[in-house]
């Protein structure tokens, strides 16, 4: 059997040497990370996935609070160079996607259906992580590098003040988005008979 989507999804790497020489404008990339969502699932239909999508100077400042967050926290000096050089490399990227869960829905649910009052949290994190990789699926198709970094919750505060957000958006990842200056690296896959059981 043939797969388009096995071939899109062995492009997705995780892409660090980012730079700002992509083909597409900002309108474009923008209007593909929102309809890539949109489309992507959640359960109940909840679409408790929110994103903010940044470019330029906006896109840089999510990094400089990265950092200047950082500096408080790593005490080591040299430590502190490397990870100065791997922010810049996410710095140096044509934008950036926040992606956040509304947590006001998440309760929403978990007081109108009891029965699955557990599971939603879980559900939100199923359904952000799903959509996390179709964007960047949809970014990899279009010859546009990424990863996803995680430094919340230590960034939280200061990315919600710098860009308005309801104290109900829960940060969940960072994703810088850029041209591939650099191919990713070799990737490793475990043995099949480690991962997978197939009955019949």
């Amino acid at each position: 059997m043939k797969s388009q989507v096995i071939q899109l999804l062995k492009q997705r790497r995780s892409i660090y040497a980012l730079g700002d020489q992509v083909q597409q404008s900002s309108t474009e990339i923008a209007d593909l990370i929102k309809e890539t969502i949109r489309q992507s699932p959640t359960a109940f239909n909840s679409q408790t996935v929110r994103a903010v999508i940044l470019f330029g100077k906006a896109s840089d400042k999510v990094w400089d609070i990265v950092e200047d967050t950082l500096a408080k926290v790593v005490k080591n000096p040299d430590a502190f160079k490397k990870t100065q050089a791997k922010i810049a490399t996410f710095r140096a990227g044509f934008g950036t996607v926040l992606f956040l869960t509304e947590t006001k829905t998440v309760h929403e649910l978990e007081q109108q259906f009891p029965t699955y009052a557990d599971n939603f949290a879980d559900w939100a994190e199923q359904g952000i992580g799903g959509a996390q990789q179709a964007v960047w699926t949809a970014l990899a198709e279009n010859n546009i590098g990424a990863s996803l970094q995680h430094y919340n919750p230590l960034i939280d505060d200061e990315i919600h003040q710098e860009f308005g957000l309801p104290d109900s958006w829960q940060l969940r990842a960072e994703m810088p988005f850029g041209s591939i200056e650099a191919p990713a690296g070799d990737k490793e896959m475990m043995a099949d008979n480690e991962r997978f059981k197939v009955i019949q």
